[in-house]
């Protein structure tokens, strides 16, 4: 019988992803505030958001697979972990800098999306190993628990992340810059998530202990000459061997995290327009609208947190899948028609119910179709390509999009709320292994 880990373990094993999250929340929810108030179109900022999914569908396949054939004194995931932490530390510290340098407004935007390649680079390399590490030491009784910790853990970091301008613009510290420069109480939001990462990742990486090969082999039922005849088959033959599941859950991925590329894309300017009745970057208001929509993605977390109660409390994992994308197309298409940032509060509660679905259902789903395979590393980074392409589509097309709905950025919110109808239809074809 396969052990069991203590609660304590379980947290642990997870506990890192809590910094790694922090990063993720202060890009996606800063970056389009960053570019703007750098001089970007509202019409180019989906192309800016090409980059970070782009990078994610090419990092993490490759870390999966080699960390599948990774077994050092340090571990097999865990050095993927530690060298991608230590490489977003360093960006942390240098994308709000863009526009302090000096530089002309050409200059500071090719040096953001320089800083903004590496910064996602990075976090997909540290994030992608906490998937795999439940998934390689954790039994099929407890996943559920354990990706449940993961996903709480996951939205806490968001929470930190996205309320920091807010709290250091309550505190303080400057909310306003010269044309063309990041205001204060972003970069140092930055500054304080590079360093509660650093933190995060020196915690989990001197807690927890991997499995030396044989015990992996024995944990997960593997024989010695099935494992090596895996590890000798190329990506692509994988992927032609792949469960029904990586499709089916991968179809309804397609439709979820283009809706979440609009929201991050076209939130701020959204909030702006709608409560603040502005679209100038360069403006107080503007600002004071992009401090806001931080603590409305902070809304989305705690919605996501709650959320996240209630899933276990269905055995129909289609049904509650389904029934959470709904709920969330429903909070995305009403922010079209909100004008009180208190209101606001509502749709992007209803947003993380979403989310809190999208964290937990289909790893758990897929793990469990895997559990035999010495390759679930491999196939968890070709996973990510459900979740990095469908951004890149979207952000192709953004730009086109918006235009079609005459420049309306909160119109861009009822789109994401399209978009998640389709997914949740779309869970009905799932098949669960």
């Amino acid at each position: 019988m396969k052990r069991d880990l203590s609660f304590r373990q379980l947290v642990d094993l997870s506990f890192g992803f809590f910094g790694v999250q922090i990063a993720y929340a202060l890009q996606s929810a800063n970056i389009s505030r960053i570019f703007a108030t750098l001089g970007a179109d509202p019409h180019n900022l989906s192309y800016f958001w090409i980059l970070p999914p782009l990078m994610g569908m090419i990092v993490q396949p490759i870390v999966g697979a080699l960390s599948d054939k990774t077994w050092c004194r340090f571990g097999r995931r865990i050095p993927y972990l530690f060298i991608g932490s230590a490489a977003a530390i360093i960006v942390m510290c240098l994308l709000p800098n863009a526009g302090a340098f000096g530089m002309s407004v050409a200059a500071a935007m090719t040096f953001g999306l320089i800083s903004l390649m590496f910064l996602d680079t990075s976090i997909n390399m540290a994030m992608q190993p906490f998937k795999m590490l439940v998934g390689d030491m954790v039994n099929e009784k407890q996943k559920g628990l354990a990706y449940s910790i993961q996903s709480f853990l996951c939205n806490a970091g968001s929470l930190a992340g996205f309320a920091f301008p807010f709290i250091f613009t309550w505190i303080g510290i400057s909310n306003i810059a010269a044309e063309g420069v990041v205001p204060d109480s972003v970069v140092y939001s930055f500054y304080v998530g590079a360093a509660i990462l650093i933190l995060c990742v020196i915690y989990t990486t001197s807690r927890v202990k991997e499995m030396p090969p044989k015990v992996y082999a024995e944990f997960h039922n593997i024989e010695t000459s099935t494992s090596e005849k895996e590890e000798k088959k190329s990506m692509l033959s994988l992927l032609r061997n792949a469960p029904s599941a990586f499709w089916t859950v991968g179809l309804v991925q397609f439709f979820c995290w283009a809706a979440f590329m609009y929201m991050w894309t076209y939130m701020t300017g959204a909030v702006s327009e709608n409560v603040w009745d502005t679209t100038d970057p360069k403006s107080e208001a503007y600002q004071e609208a992009a401090n806001w929509v931080g603590i409305l993605f902070a809304v989305q977390s705690i919605g996501s947190v709650l959320w996240a109660i209630v899933i276990p409390r269905f055995k129909n994992l289609k049904f509650i899948y389904a029934l959470s994308l709904i709920i969330g197309g429903i909070g995305f298409a009403s922010v079209f028609f909100v004008h009180d940032k208190w209101l606001m509060f509502i749709p992007l509660l209803m947003v993380g119910c979403a989310w809190a679905a999208m964290l937990a259902l289909p790893f758990t789903i897929l793990t469990n179709a895997l559990q035999k395979s010495n390759a679930m590393g491999t196939y968890l980074g070709l996973f990510n390509c459900t979740i990095c392409l469908p951004q890149i589509v979207a952000a192709i097309i953004g730009g086109l999009l918006l235009s079609f709905v005459g420049g309306s950025q909160p119109a861009m919110m009822v789109i994401a709320g399209a978009l998640l109808i389709m997914g949740a239809i779309s869970v009905r074809i799932i098949k669960n292994n």
